[in-house]
């Protein structure tokens, strides 16, 4: 990072402390009462942990293995690469995991969209996951930035409402479930800042050229904030660390622009909506304005809405001859690609609208020879000789 793009962070508080009076509240205490109460089960951190530093300086502990992956539906439907690239990441590193089948959607963008349902529906079907998690013997990592607030919100509901909790017990209940939190409540983009050096020694790529713009997803530090990562040595700790410490640690040029801290656009609600609001907000406001400011080779983020909103907007900004044209992904993906990961067979990079080969050309990929490969794979696929693709066909 330039010491102009620091200045500019520094310089909107030159003398930087946590306000005591704001900090959010330590949990634990509570969860483990409640638990010595016989009220829940506390799904606790087995193995070897990283510790990492929260907002308001309280330590997160990070599980490093035996991870049960609560993916995301829009993963699911419009960016697979996402999802496979961790999987992908977690098998170079040999980290063990499991990939559910029972896994239900944590229908919070139907709350955030709509305001359907009720509390006591979406607290059940958060718990619900949970004890899914709990009964394999493997600990949550959550996916979707969304999932991830809102499994903060309702927690912290559970926590304080006696009458909730009842109801949702019963409700339990009547799924042969108990009541169960986990000890913590950890996004996978924390789990790859705890293993970022791990991440980095692995990396046979240099992509010390490619210049950085990150976009931190809204539900990832702006609900519940204080259990969000904050890093002293990112950004002098005045911003949240997922993403960007990844990006530092694999050596490439992170630069700053001004509307960091401004959501992607997408919204829930207009995007169903209004999806005029969504697309010239993602480009002109966020695209267009890291174009000017910071001209990178690539945007990373960490929610399945925001890479949504970021990349699949640009078309038409481009229609209107605008300052656009950055491929977007998830810092997942350019991890991987760092360590070596196919662009198609893990990355999934032809999902994407906005053109990504110039980047993969910088990050000296042959991107051309890397999709006759993959086509080779569709055409076996097609004619009926293999059913589906395995990890020792991704890696050959």
């Amino acid at each position: 990072m330039t010491d102009t793009a620091i200045s500019v962070i520094i310089g909107k508080k030159e003398k930087f402390e946590r306000i005591p009076d704001r900090r959010s509240e330590d949990f634990h205490d509570r969860l483990f009462e409640l638990e010595a109460d016989g009220e829940l089960v506390v799904q606790r951190i087995t193995g070897d942990f990283v510790e990492v530093p929260t907002k308001y300086g309280i330590i997160k502990k990070i599980q490093k293995s035996n991870l049960w992956h609560h993916k995301s539906c829009g993963q699911c439907g419009h960016i697979p690469g996402y999802s496979t690239s961790i999987f992908w990441i977690m098998r170079k590193l040999g980290y063990e995991y499991v990939d559910p089948e029972d896994q239900t959607s944590c229908t919070a963008w139907n709350y955030y969209a709509s305001a359907t349902s009720n509390q006591a529906a979406q607290a059940a079907v958060a718990v619900r996951n949970f004890a899914a998690a709990y009964e394999t013997g493997n600990f949550p990592l959550i996916h979707c930035g969304t999932s991830y607030g809102h499994y903060k919100e309702v927690r912290a509901e559970l926590l304080h409402d006696a009458a909730l909790r009842q109801q949702v017990t019963k409700v339990l209940s009547r799924l042969g479930k108990r009541l169960v939190l986990p000890e913590e409540i950890v996004h996978y983009s924390e789990w790859l800042y705890a293993v970022r050096d791990e991440i980095s020694a692995r990396a046979v790529r240099d992509v010390s050229g490619i210049a950085v713009t990150v976009h931190p997803a809204c539900h990832y530090y702006k609900l519940v904030e204080g259990d969000a990562i904050f890093d002293p040595d990112v950004y002098h700790g005045q911003r949240t660390a997922a993403v960007s410490g990844l990006v530092l640690a694999l050596g490439a040029d992170l630069r700053n622009y001004s509307t960091f801290f401004d959501c992607c656009g997408f919204g829930f609600r207009h995007i169903l909506v209004q999806r005029d609001f969504t697309r010239s907000f993602s480009t002109l406001r966020k695209i267009e304005v890291m174009k000017e400011e910071a001209d990178p080779d690539v945007v990373l983020t960490h929610d399945t809405g925001c890479v949504t909103a970021l990349d699949k907007s640009q078309f038409a900004a481009e229609a209107h001859d605008r300052n656009v044209g950055v491929p977007v992904m998830s810092e997942a993906q350019f991890a991987a690609l760092a360590m070596g990961a196919h662009p198609f067979k893990v990355a999934q990079l032809h999902w994407h609208s906005t053109n990504y080969r110039p980047l993969l050309e910088k990050m000296g990929i042959d991107w051309r020879a890397a999709w006759a490969e993959f086509q080779e794979d569709a055409e076996r696929l097609k004619s009926g000789g293999q059913e589906f693709l395995t990890w020792a066909d991704v890696d050959a």
